[in-house]
């Protein structure tokens, strides 16, 4: 959905210039209100014009449906252009620097002449920056903290960003070969990726031809007989054509990681073996014993074989040596989703719509958890919204078959760690969520462990904070989260969004230890997010979770069981 992404960039942007401008800000949240619902709409944007549904999008009324079909016919939206020639080309990509801020960044351009990131480090070092109006120490050093972040970021890309660029490309190309997947950190499901590598098998000729062709290329970097490299967008895309005979060991060898590939390496040479992307030799002979199935790389060497996501030489070498390897959680399988927003607060669609969407993908279940009172920007629900809330969730469970939807609550955690819903509303819940929506840089520890005493809160969401490239978890002792959840049998949530994936899947390994258990949750405020479940499932798989430790593969009547042991103050 590439044109769903540059249309709502697009429009973003034009609320960004507006807001440098100082226009007033219901124009400018119209704009982005429009950009969040059309990025997540899993249909492109130009089929849904052509059926006529464009005013069914969330946030489109006829000032932005003009726009759309601007875009649709023209690839651009004049007042995007209009916008732009009145500051200069640098100035929009100093928007994306997190902590920058619209405001700040008018005032840095008005006053010290700042028009580039180059501009920006100057002004940073200089101390100009922290001398303008409403700035100190503490905000610079946050804007000098979004501008490592961003320069971090233009490097690599989001997984999920990564993902839809493979599968478009393996889409392209899969007619064409005989077996075509994509590699390296991608195939390993991390949560930034740098280039995407693809392999294949078959005519390479006729696939490197394909290859360059593709509608969205931007860029030919090289074109060779088995290798190529193109670039869609501004992102690098290698292709290799490897042999039927290679397939395994190529798959394996450009997988990764380096570390994981070492490791083997060693093991190899131990029995007088040889390995590369070519296959397994022995070194005395040169004889070839093993590659054209990756699973032969770790039989010959006496290992079981090793998921991709495991492969990072965290331990899972000599797990797989003992053949104590655990059977992590499948991709399919997924019976329900534990975070997902309404238009209750600042979700785009209707909680009916959310459970006829989840229930046509497949689904058995799914928690609404609409923002609390506190997050006031998210129209967050006070108690009497919220039992409006549990009246509607109680008339659709009565409608809808063999589909359930949980009454929930994403509640604020106060600074003091109490919650900013009353016990008794939040008693008539099947699923509450706590989680810390404020002062990003103070220690968190015990805010999240108070949560954790309240009897009725069964899951700690985001619990670290994080937002990739653009903010950094809020400080946390840890272990002493992990050992309270364990306790207290509090849930930890695996955010899937892909802005998100918090925990991440060093802290879940290090959970799990602890004996906690997991809630994966996409917090989508779209029905065209419920595919970011796959990136949270990537991030257990990563942290070498089972079907035991996750409940989203339970079944209710287990998932109700384990929230009221919680509740009955049974847990150890």
């Amino acid at each position: 959905m590439s044109r769903n992404k540059e249309l709502a960039k697009v429009l973003n942007r034009i609320a960004d210039f507006l807001e440098l401008k100082g226009e007033l800000i219901y124009k400018i949240n119209a704009y982005r209100r429009a950009a969040r619902a059309i990025e997540s709409l899993s249909e492109d944007i130009a089929e849904i014009y052509e059926k006529g549904d464009i005013y069914k999008i969330p946030g489109v009324g006829e000032r932005i449906a003009k726009k759309i079909e601007e875009f649709i016919k023209t690839g651009t939206i004049s007042k995007y252009e209009e916008l732009r020639r009145e500051f200069p080309e640098e100035l929009a990509e100093l928007l994306d620097v997190p902590y920058l801020g619209p405001k700040t960044l008018k005032l840095a351009y008005e006053r010290l002449g700042v028009r580039s990131l180059e501009d920006l480090k100057r002004v940073i070092e200089d101390g100009s920056l922290a001398k303008l109006p409403g700035m100190g120490p503490k905000k610079v050093e946050n804007i000098k903290k979004g501008l490592q972040l961003y320069l971090k970021g233009s490097d690599r890309m989001l997984l999920g960003e990564a993902l839809e660029l493979a599968e478009y490309v393996v889409s392209q190309l899969e007619s064409y070969c005989e077996r075509i997947q994509y590699a390296g950190s991608l195939r390993r499901m991390k949560e930034t990726v740098g280039d995407i590598d693809i392999l294949a098998v078959g005519d390479a000729g006729v696939i490197m031809d394909r290859f360059v062709k593709m509608d969205r290329v931007s860029e030919v970097i090289a074109k060779g007989t088995t290798k190529s490299s193109v670039l869609i967008g501004t992102r690098q895309v290698d292709l290799r054509v490897v042999k039927k005979d290679q397939w395994g060991a190529a798959l394996q060898y450009f997988t990764g990681s380096k570390e994981h590939n070492v490791h083997l390496r060693e093991i190899a040479k131990e029995k007088g073996l040889k390995i590369n992307e070519y296959g397994v030799f022995e070194v005395g002979s040169g004889k070839r014993i093993a590659g054209e199935r990756e699973e032969e790389v770790y039989e010959v060497l006496g290992l079981q074989f090793v998921p991709p996501e495991l492969r990072e030489d965290r331990g899972e070498v000599e797990a797989a040596l003992k053949g104590e390897l655990p059977e992590i959680v499948p991709y399919d399988g997924i019976r329900g989703d534990f975070h997902v927003h309404s238009n209750w607060s600042d979700g785009g669609f209707s909680i009916e719509e959310i459970a006829e969407a989840a229930k046509k993908m497949g689904l058995r279940f799914v928690a609404i958890i609409d923002h609390s009172k506190s997050v006031k920007i998210a129209h967050g629900l006070d108690e009497e919204r919220l039992l409006e809330q549990i009246e509607e969730i109680e008339r659709l469970n009565r409608k809808f078959k063999g589909f359930t939807i949980l009454k929930g609550i994403e509640v604020d955690i106060l600074p003091d760690g109490s919650l900013d819903l009353s016990d008794d509303v939040l008693s008539r819940l099947d699923w509450v969520v706590a989680s810390v929506h404020s002062r990003f840089n103070e220690d968190a520890t015990e805010r999240i462990i108070a949560a954790m005493h309240n009897p009725y809160v069964t899951c700690i969401g985001h619990p670290s904070g994080r937002m990739l490239f653009q903010r950094d978890g809020y400080p946390v002792d840890w272990d002493r989260v992990f050992e309270e959840a364990a306790r207290t049998g509090t849930c930890l949530e695996i955010n899937a969004h892909q802005d998100r994936l918090d925990l991440n899947d060093v802290l879940v390994k290090r959970a799990k230890e602890f004996g906690v258990k997991f809630a994966i949750g996409t917090d989508a405020h779209h029905i065209g997010q419920f595919w970011m479940l796959r990136l949270g499932v990537g991030v257990a798989r990563r942290g070498w979770l089972t079907k035991g430790d996750v409940l989203n593969y339970w079944d209710l009547r287990r998932i109700k069981a384990f929230i009221n042991k919680k509740r009955r103050g049974l847990c150890r």
